[in-house]
């Protein structure tokens, strides 16, 4: 099996990199009349936030997010994560947009961690939906569009290559709940979990909104992640 290096993305296009950025493509991004006006610092946009109690779990199924990754481009949405968090990436050349190793600077751990994909070695780095699609049901999204769903599961703002086993330990908890355990991330962590709620019109509990300010007191001048 002959592997394209990073310096060899020849067929990702010039288009394909926009839409990765734009996170369109295939997906349908909300109209600007639609969109939040987003704060400049992520403690101001969580003042922006409806605080609520925690919705129902009834008729939660992740099919009513998404059946599996959505395209932006060329590429299904977990190689354009991986290729956007990792670095050293080679691609697989039988398969258009498939990264095959990498080296990815986990958010959530702080450790470093080598990619290979494969039956017993991928799941080593997974994609986190930062804000999980069972809390988004939960504090909003069980009323929204298919549209709406489908955009909260696919948006590269909600999607990070994180570590694996982490990233199960976290399961579906809020902030409240669950915080990465590398503390210099807790900032940028909280800051993109607001940034969806706030894009998606999703909710938080009293405890949920506590744990995010607690956390973004301690770095009042970051600002809110918009992609």
């Amino acid at each position: 099996m002959r592997l394209l290096t990073a310096s060899s993305r020849f067929f990702i296009s010039s288009a394909t990199a926009s839409a990765l950025v734009l996170a369109t493509g295939s997906l349908t991004p909300i109209s600007a009349e639609a969109a939040p006006i987003y704060s400049s610092t992520s403690i101001s946009a969580l003042s922006k936030l409806k605080v609520r109690p925690l919705g129902s779990q009834a008729g939660y199924d992740r099919d009513l997010f998404s059946d599996g990754w959505g395209n932006i481009g060329e590429c299904d949405l977990r190689n354009h994560i991986l290729w956007r968090d990792l670095t050293n990436i080679t691609w697989r050349s039988n398969g258009n947009c498939l990264v095959a190793t990498g080296t990815l600077k986990d958010p959530y751990t702080g450790k470093v961690i080598q990619f290979v994909r494969g039956v017993r070695t991928s799941l080593a780095v997974q994609i986190d939906h930062v804000v999980s699609l069972s809390n988004a049901w939960k504090t909003g999204a069980s009323s929204a569009s298919a549209t709406t769903r489908y955009n909260i599961y696919n948006d590269p703002l909600n999607l990070l290559a994180v570590d694996g086993p982490t990233n199960s330990s976290k399961g579906d908890s809020d902030a409240s709940e669950w915080l990465p355990p590398n503390r210099a991330y807790h900032c940028a962590y909280v800051s993109r979990q607001v940034a969806v709620k706030l894009k998606y019109r999703l909710w938080v509990t009293t405890a949920e909104k506590t744990a995010m300010t607690k956390v973004l007191r301690t770095c009042p001048t970051f600002k809110l992640p918009t992609r």
